[in-house]
């Protein structure tokens, strides 16, 4: 082969190589992007991740002001178990032995949830709501109706905000500014109930 042909296959194979070697950057430099979700060669921030709603802590550690636990590892904690807690929402589910935070009320039950303890499901107070037996009644509220057959069976007691004229189940808070007068035996699907009137 004379130098001249050597020549240009020397310069064909080395364009060929140059190619190669740029369509393997290319390569390299598209994983980099869908790796890092950023344009190989700018200064772009990758778009922010979503962050944890909660964090997952064993059993006994403190629940923060505001945060309710949602979910149970009986594993968890070399067996001790974790729970996970994160921020309180209205409608959230959250399991047996969760705080209550101030506002809410429970309104439904479900016994084989949060992996077989039970579930409580939190709503914001808000006037003529069924809650389960043993939600708290926030202030300024009085409980009207009860039924038995509510929240599977455990019973559920009807939320109103207080007025005059308005008859209150047993065990009803009487708020501020009201007083209890006229007892009726039947009232309060068979409790009883009392009439309560503004002072």
């Amino acid at each position: 082969m004379d130098r001249q042909k050597r020549n240009l296959w020397s310069g064909v194979t080395m364009t060929a190589v140059r190619g190669r070697i740029a369509a393997l950057a290319g390569v390299v430099a598209l994983i980099a992007t869908v790796l890092t979700g950023t344009a190989a060669g700018t200064a772009a921030a990758a778009p922010h991740a979503a962050k944890p709603r909660g964090q997952w802590s064993c059993s006994g550690a403190p629940v923060p002001s505001g945060y309710v636990i949602t979910a149970y590892d009986r594993t968890g904690c070399k067996g001790a178990g974790s729970w996970y807690q994160e921020p309180v929402q209205d409608g959230i589910w959250t399991c047996s032995g969760s705080p209550i935070v101030p506002g809410y009320v429970i309104t439904d039950y479900d016994r084989s949830g949060c992996n077989g303890i039970g579930q409580w499901r939190h709503k914001l107070a808000k006037d003529r709501t069924w809650t389960c037996s043993g939600s708290p009644i926030p202030p300024g509220y009085v409980t009207t109706g009860f039924n038995r057959s509510y929240c599977q069976g455990i019973g559920a007691w009807y939320h109103e905000l207080v007025r005059d004229g308005i008859w209150t189940c047993p065990g009803s808070p009487i708020p501020p500014g009201y007083r209890s007068t006229t007892y009726r035996a039947n009232g309060c699907d068979g409790q009883g109930a009392w009439y309560t009137e503004r002072i």
